[in-house]
């Protein structure tokens, strides 16, 4: 008989085994549409696990090291820019580039940074709190860290898709506004420039040399970029110090960070702060994205402390075209506890690095093939033909209009994964409010290419877990 393994992902992940056949039988959940929390009903919000051929489930990863986590910080207290907060709209504009960015260079061998290892920066577990960006106008996350000896706070947006971790940098000859002052480099005891023969400076790709001094270029979809000197810094994370990480100073800046003094590379490569924290770490980290309408604050926490006993774990998918981005094994989607049948082969990385399936938190809207996109969308809309429709907004092509509603009744949304669990996302990660009128959408656009991406509204409010030692992501067991 088949081996099944039930958890929930309302207010915890809840682990049961039993036996015999799934049931046939449409699966609904509730979206509080005036909280845009859930209504929890137990015996409809079952998560399903299943497992064949003797496949096993790692639960966990045992560590010796202590976990450290820092107190949340609340988003509403990262300080806003007169002038420059940005709607819907604009949020959207920025989306569909930072995908296009993404079809570009995962489309061919286009990586930032080259993938020397080092191993040379030790660390203890440690942790932050992560706050929403989307008020800010940036559409991304930000975690709070001293830079500098003595070190200068400073707000910083996380993205797992880059490779180095850069700030704004006086003498500054361009600057976007941001929250705190710029950095000024003559003030840190700790800032030593990095010399153009430094093996440091090899490892980047578009490294060039300026008076003797190293120096970097970091270009973004969305027209953002960064240029500077590469220098050796220390970094303040909570109580933890790391010293002589290499960050980019960035004295001619441009873009779409708003409030943000930089950004912190947490992608695969050996230039990003997980890279470059080496083997006391692992290149191990967790994330919980603060959850739309759940909570205000989310958690960055670094090292094996970090990995959740009684997660779920599927297998990472590596690139070797695009070492730098966080790949996974997506075998289908499921509406109402039913898998839309959708060839499986849409969604595996091809023998030449295209396609595939990456995880990303700078990309909001989770992007699928059109084919796959439209059976997907289909299936959900003839399960929902009771709410009232409302015109698409922007690149949402199926919305309700829920003004006056308390709640609703909504098939449940899965992830198939290859390894053999299936993920079934909250509602409020997959019907989103877009106006004040009351029109939610459903959360999910076609890509224009055979790239996959699930981006961060789908992510929000889940405890998501990279060990790159050992090539898994894991999900659970506890939402933010």
């Amino acid at each position: 008989m088949l081996l099944k393994l039930h958890f929930s992902l309302l207010l915890f992940f809840s682990v049961s085994v039993v036996l015999g056949s799934r049931s046939s039988s449409v699966e609904f959940q509730y979206l509080n549409v005036k909280s845009n929390k859930f209504d929890v009903n137990d015996s409809q919000l079952l998560h399903t696990l299943n497992f064949s051929n003797g496949h096993r489930l790692v639960t966990g990863r045992k560590s010796n090291h202590t976990k450290f986590k820092l107190k949340l910080v609340h988003r509403d207290k990262l300080p806003h820019i007169h002038g420059q907060h940005q709607g819907f709209d604009e949020r959207i504009k920025r989306d569909v580039k930072r995908v296009a960015t993404l079809v570009r260079r995962l489309s061919r061998d286009d990586t930032t940074t080259s993938v020397v290892e080092d191993n040379s920066y030790k660390v203890a577990n440690f942790g932050t709190g992560v706050i929403s960006g989307m008020e800010e106008g940036s559409g991304e996350y930000f975690v709070r860290i001293g830079v500098g000896s003595p070190p200068r706070s400073q707000y910083m947006v996380i993205d797992s898709g880059s490779d180095i971790v850069w700030v704004q940098c006086q003498p500054c000859r361009q600057c976007y506004q941001q929250s705190d002052p710029v950095f000024n480099p003559a003030e840190s005891t700790s800032y030593t420039g990095v010399s153009c023969g430094s093996a440091i400076c090899d490892r980047l790709e578009n490294a060039g040399c300026h008076s003797g001094r190293c120096r970097y270029e970091v270009s973004y979809g969305d027209g953002s970029y960064t240029k500077g000197t590469l220098a050796l810094e220390t970094l303040t994370i909570g109580e933890v110090t790391v010293r002589d990480m290499a960050i980019g100073c960035g004295h001619t800046n441009q873009g779409m960070f708003i409030g943000a003094a930089g950004l912190l590379g947490l992608g695969g490569g050996s230039m990003s702060f997980v890279g470059q924290l080496g083997g006391q770490t692992g290149g191990a980290f967790s994330y919980c994205l603060v959850s739309r309408g759940i909570g205000s604050t989310g958690t960055l926490d670094f090292g094996r402390g970090a990995m959740p006993v009684g997660a779920t774990w599927i297998s990472l998918v590596r690139n070797p075209n695009a070492p730098s981005f966080y790949y996974i094994g997506l075998a289908g989607v499921g509406v109402g506890g039913i898998k839309v049948p959708i060839p499986e082969e849409t969604f595996q990385l091809t023998e030449y690095g295209t396609n595939g399936v990456v995880m990303d938190t700078g990309t909001a809207v989770t992007r699928l093939p059109t084919a796959a996109y439209v059976a997907f969308r289909d299936s959900f809309t003839a399960l929902t033909s009771n709410l009232p429709r409302a015109p698409g907004v922007s690149i949402f092509d199926t919305c309700y209009n829920l003004n006056g509603f308390e709640s609703v009744r909504v098939p449940t949304v899965s992830f198939y994964f290859s390894d053999g669990p299936v993920l079934t996302l909250p509602a409020n990660n997959f019907l989103i409010p877009v106006d004040s009128a009351g029109t939610f959408c459903f959360a999910f656009a076609p890509s224009p290419s055979g790239l996959s991406i699930i981006g961060n509204i789908q992510q929000g409010g889940i405890q998501i877990s990279f060990d790159g030692a050992n090539g898994f992501v894991g999900f659970g067991p506890n939402i933010c």
